[in-house]
């Protein structure tokens, strides 16, 4: 998918990056100053679980194209929707929130775009000598793919751009850049998230790869120094996930009062409608009784929602977890007493695990 001459596609999908969410910058390589744009429509993004390489195959019309003048065609973007976000600390029911306010017919939803990852990635360099992006050249990348992300289809009310996990901590610059973005931050408990998370066949890899960024954000948050992350074992490293993801939903809600709404997903499964009106209300978007009715009962409440051929009840959650505590007992064990001798060594962190 390289750029090709004037008249191909490259010059097609510049034309209707301004226009269309069917020219969809599905990535940017800061390295080679470029962004990679595909061809999609709209039945594509709703079946999408992941935005990123899984969505590209044989066959897809794309083009590698300048980034330089994709920032051009972003500032031509015009009828922006409302753009907002939904964050998460992982595994927490943040896809199938996306799901359900889809079926509202309102919210135009992109689920963990790849261009989310890599900025977040970039600000994490920012200020170092290796950052390949300035502070304002960092601006300049979140404000153009904050522009292309507000586009919709002509039905739709408002965008809703959903994070990866790890993603949450570009949460604050993306609310501080746009004071009409709001944010929907979902997270859960420490023991049910440590026996969702110990539960997963890939679990292990999923927190051993995230583990070196965390526990550095982490370090950050607390002046006493952390064990070294190859000392931890599964259960110590998903409590660590935890707390790090825990500390930045709470400096996010805490930062933008009213603007982010914190949402646990026990609570929510336990009543789906008034959850749901309440992310409704908070978003600015259209409610009434027959559409929250229609999303309390949704086949999406059955099935998995990152891979929806498979089904996934609340009841089978529930089996789930109960099999996870049974099976990863010990870890979650020590999950918990790491957690909460960081607890008795940091008042902040206390009050963070207890929930206070």
């Amino acid at each position: 998918m390289d750029a090709e001459a004037p008249g191909s596609i490259a010059e097609t999908l510049l034309r209707q990056l301004p226009l269309s969410p069917d020219a969809y910058p599905q990535s940017v390589d800061f390295a080679r100053e470029s962004a990679l744009v595909v061809l999609l429509d709209a039945n594509s993004y709703r079946t999408a679980s992941f935005l990123d390489d899984r969505i590209l195959g044989p066959g897809m019309s794309g083009a590698w194209l300048p980034f330089g003048r994709v920032v051009e065609a972003s500032l031509q973007v015009r009828n922006a929707r409302p753009l907002h976000f939904v964050f998460h600390t992982g595994h927490v029911g943040s896809t199938l929130l996306t799901r359900l306010l889809e079926e509202g017919g309102a919210v135009f939803a992109l689920r963990e775009p790849l261009p989310l990852r890599t900025l977040a990635q970039a600000h994490d360099a920012l200020g170092r000598f290796d950052s390949l992006l300035s502070p304002g050249a960092f601006d300049v990348a979140l404000s153009t793919f904050m522009r292309l992300w507000s586009r919709g289809y002509p039905a739709m009310h408002s965008v809703l751009v959903k994070a990866t996990s790890a993603a949450g901590r570009l949460a604050a610059p993306i609310l501080a850049a746009n004071a009409g973005s709001r944010a929907v931050y979902m997270n859960l408990r420490a023991e049910p998230y440590l026996a969702t998370l110990l539960a997963g066949e890939n679990s292990s890899i999923d927190l051993r790869g995230h583990g070196p960024e965390r526990i550095r954000r982490l370090q950050s948050y607390t002046a006493g120094p952390l064990p070294p992350l190859h000392e931890l074992s599964p259960g110590e490293l998903a409590a660590m996930s935890w707390l790090c993801e825990s500390c930045t939903q709470r400096g996010v809600a805490e930062r933008f009062p009213g603007r982010v709404m914190t949402l646990d997903f026990d609570d929510f499964l336990a009543g789906v409608g008034d959850s749901m009106l309440c992310v409704l209300a908070h978003l600015a978007l259209p409610r009434n009784d027959k559409t929250v009715s229609a999303m309390s009962a949704s086949p999406a409440l059955t099935r998995y929602s990152k891979a929806p051929e498979h089904t996934y009840t609340p009841e089978l959650r529930a089996e789930i977890l109960r099999d996870s505590r049974r099976d990863n007992r010990e870890e979650i064990r020590k999950g918990m007493a790491w957690l909460e001798a960081r607890a008795r060594s940091d008042g902040a962190l206390a009050r963070i695990f207890n929930g206070t």
